[in-house]
């Protein structure tokens, strides 16, 4: 029987390219969803990959939705932590609500998928939390104080936990992604993009699929040595 695997903020972006390369690996796949029921369709009309919409930043929702998604495919194996917003502004002038809303769905939305799977893994003896943070929470980033202080706690948060997971086979391991190429980038002014990319080693902006065969290697079974890892996949652009 195939692995079953769940992506967060699966049906675009980075989220999209990752439940893609995982169906195509061999997983049974599903992806969640917060706002976009018709990209969601899309998505879902276009791969198989069966859907699911809830906020991830409400335990009660995330407990209810996994055991939906549990009840139609089996247990889950691998869990990708890959929801996030930004709700970005400098420190003077955002808002508890800015920070609030992005520390809810980036760091707290990180427990409150992981910890409904996680007695379930630990029965079966097998399982794969990767969560997606961002080079941002490894060096900061103007005017994303509070974007920065999540995706630091989702490393901090994967440090510890794979310590908790190593002896019953369960594996936690998180992706520093660089600039990425998806739709949020398509939005930047021409000049900013052009200090953004010369900013990068490699010259150029990295792509969905390269963040999704990181998460495909870290769920199989040949990286099961590997774990608390932190992989930074940014072209060079901040090496720590």
């Amino acid at each position: 029987m195939a692995r079953v695997a769940l992506v967060t903020g699966g049906t675009r972006g980075i989220g999209a390219a990752i439940a893609m390369a995982l169906k195509e690996a061999g997983y049974t796949v599903a992806a969640t969803y917060a706002g976009n029921a018709e990209k969601a369709q899309a998505f879902g009309d276009a791969t198989g990959i069966a859907t699911y919409k809830w906020d991830v930043c409400s335990y009660d929702a995330c407990k209810a939705g996994i055991a939906e998604v549990e009840a139609a495919h089996g247990p889950i194996d691998v869990l990708v932590n890959n929801a996030g917003i930004t709700r970005d502004a400098p420190f003077h002038k955002m808002t508890p609500d800015q920070w609030n809303e992005v520390i809810g769905t980036n760091l707290s939305g990180v427990f409150n998928m992981t910890h409904p799977v996680w007695p379930g893994m630990r029965d079966r003896k097998f399982g794969r939390i990767i969560t997606i943070s961002s080079i941002n929470g490894q060096k900061g980033q103007f005017a994303q104080v509070n974007y920065a202080a999540a995706k630091a706690g989702d490393i901090g948060f994967t440090k510890a936990l794979a310590q908790e997971g190593a002896r019953a086979g369960i594996t936690a391991n998180v992706i520093c992604p660089g600039y990425i190429n998806t739709d949020m980038m398509s939005t930047i002014p021409e000049k900013i993009m052009d200090q953004i990319v010369g900013a990068i080693p490699v010259g150029r902006l990295g792509e969905p699929s390269e963040i999704a065969r990181a998460v495909v290697f870290l769920a199989s079974d040949d990286a099961a040595f590997i774990t608390g890892a932190t992989l930074s996949a940014n072209g060079g652009q901040y090496m720590a």
